[in-house]
């Protein structure tokens, strides 16, 4: 089951006033907060690399895949407004932006 644009909607309304927008990718969803790739968001829900900056604030969140292959991640709890917002500004602080892809043929 693919995320809902609804849903990810809701999510990026939980960020308030951040400059959020989303990408799809293979039916899922990566949420960028200042252009920075905070969030993966698959089948509805939130998840959150694990990360040592998080281990704090994530201590009693539930773990899972994503997808196949991939890491196991925190579960962010996406109603949990406080909870986002924390979890966005500590990783807003921590995550550089992505470099820009070289153009073809320059």
């Amino acid at each position: 089951m693919a995320t809902s644009v609804e849903f990810i909607e809701f999510f990026c309304e939980r960020l308030g006033s951040r400059d959020v927008r989303y990408k799809k990718m293979f039916g899922e969803y990566m949420v960028y907060v200042s252009g920075r790739p905070l969030f993966l968001v698959c089948n509805d829900t939130v998840y959150v690399k694990e990360l040592p900056e998080l281990e704090e604030l994530m201590r009693d969140a539930e773990r899972g895949i994503p997808y196949s292959g991939a890491k196991e991640h925190y579960i962010l709890d996406a109603e949990n407004e406080t909870a986002v917002n924390a979890a966005a500004d500590i990783l807003e602080r921590i995550t550089p932006l992505p470099k820009q892809k070289a153009k073809n043929g320059k």
